[in-house]
């Protein structure tokens, strides 16, 4: 015979999302120390994201500023553009990781 107090039918769905919101926690908790490296490194790379491509704006200006003088500063205009490549990578990434993560609670909460 089972021992375990049965629960009303009207309380199941209550009871069904507080054991689903203590897994939650308890798994966060868990991963918690994992979660600070991983932000941390994710940080470095979405730094890189944007330094890489503004790096070479900066030397593909400075190498058309060289061998095309003239008035046009291709080095600014390059390293804005390449501000604006590494900022809109950086935000295409953050938004497919706000995607998976917004999949997987949704997956842990079925």
């Amino acid at each position: 015979m089972d021992d375990r107090p049965s629960i009303p039918p009207r309380q199941k769905p209550i009871a069904w999302q507080v054991a689903v919101e203590a897994v939650r926690k308890l798994k966060a908790r868990h991963d918690a120390a994992q979660d600070y490296w991983a932000s941390l490194g994710m940080l470095g790379l979405f730094g890189w994201a944007v330094a890489v491509p503004m790096l070479l704006g900066i030397l593909i200006g400075l190498w058309l500023d060289h061998r095309h003088p003239g008035g046009h500063f291709w080095t600014l205009t390059l390293m804005a553009a390449g501000i604006v490549i590494g900022c809109f990578h950086a935000w295409l990434w953050i938004n497919k990781e706000v995607k998976e993560i917004k999949k997987e609670t949704k997956d842990d909460t079925k």
